[in-house]
């Protein structure tokens, strides 16, 4: 099995290669500079912006399971933890948003 997939993805790579295609979609020499710049800003902001909202998920469930299970373990707490579960999730969520502006300003500079 494994032999029959590399076999199709040596062919594939083969043909990918041999293409004349990959001559004709070259860019002009003096816009490949710019083109490059403005690929890597892009890459950049849509990976700071996962990492962001990945690490922002993270962390928000933590919080809320906290609170959670500190109110299943004392259920008279219920007044006192909410209101500080409640700033730190817009803390965690203000980061997130600070991450979205970033984005939306590299964009802006392709």
């Amino acid at each position: 099995m494994v032999r029959k997939i590399s076999m199709a993805l040596s062919a594939a790579l083969i043909a990918v290669m041999v293409s004349p295609l990959a001559a004709l979609a070259q860019t002009a020499a003096s816009d490949q500079g710019a083109g490059l710049k403005s690929g890597l800003l892009a890459i950049g902001a849509g990976l700071g912006l996962g990492i962001a909202a990945l690490g922002c998920g993270i962390g928000q469930g933590r919080i809320g399971a906290s609170a959670m299970e500190s109110i299943g373990r004392n259920p008279n707490s219920t007044n006192q933890l909410f209101v500080p579960m409640i700033i730190g999730l817009a803390f965690v969520e203000s980061l997130t948003l600070y991450a979205l502006v970033i984005a939306f300003i590299l964009q802006g500079k392709i």
